[in-house]
């Protein structure tokens, strides 16, 4: 059982951004930094945890390094009959889906797709097309990226932005 009204104060706002930062740092290091003992960090991160404020810790991964080398974006249009939860269960059967999402505005959904090469896409994008529900799809495949919140590029950036910039609210 979670209990996601748990306070969050300042420390804890430390503690999230070194674990954004780099989610290995320890929790004596963490300690180190923000005046705290690793355990006093440890019970914080505990309870941020059983708070749902921590969700869980991953590993990044280059995906070009795993042959993912195309990456698309793909809206989904359904027919009016198509609950979200029906496209949510279609997408979990593809691999190649990162992430899949309702939206507002023309399309019902947005998919992120990683593929090997475009004629994987292709495949891929025809067997999305094959889904009974799903009436039409545009693609719209990745050139380069411009700003990327992964841990490595953006995320620092995110985690030390603790404050709104001078002159916002």
């Amino acid at each position: 059982m979670t209990n996601r009204s748990a306070p969050f104060d300042e420390l804890d706002r430390k503690i999230v951004a070194a674990l954004v930062a780099n989610a290995r740092t320890s929790f004596t290091e963490i300690g180190a930094a923000i005046g705290l003992s690793a355990t006093a960090v440890k019970r914080r991160v505990d309870r941020m945890r059983e708070a749902d404020i921590i969700t869980g810790f991953t590993t990044t991964v280059r995906p070009s390094a795993l042959g993912w080398r195309t990456e698309a974006y793909v809206e989904v249009y359904c027919d009016s009959a198509a609950p979200p939860r029906r496209l949510a269960e279609v997408v979990r059967d593809y691999p190649e889906i990162m992430a899949a999402m309702t939206v507002t505005g023309g399309a019902d959904a947005l998919l992120h797709v990683r593929a090997t090469d475009v004629e994987h896409f292709e495949e891929v994008l025809e067997r999305i097309r094959a889904e009974p529900f799903i009436r039409k799809t545009i693609s719209y495949m990745v050139l380069s990226h411009l700003l990327t919140s992964s841990p490595e590029a953006g995320a620092g950036r995110a985690a030390t932005m603790e404050e709104p910039p001078s002159g916002e609210a």
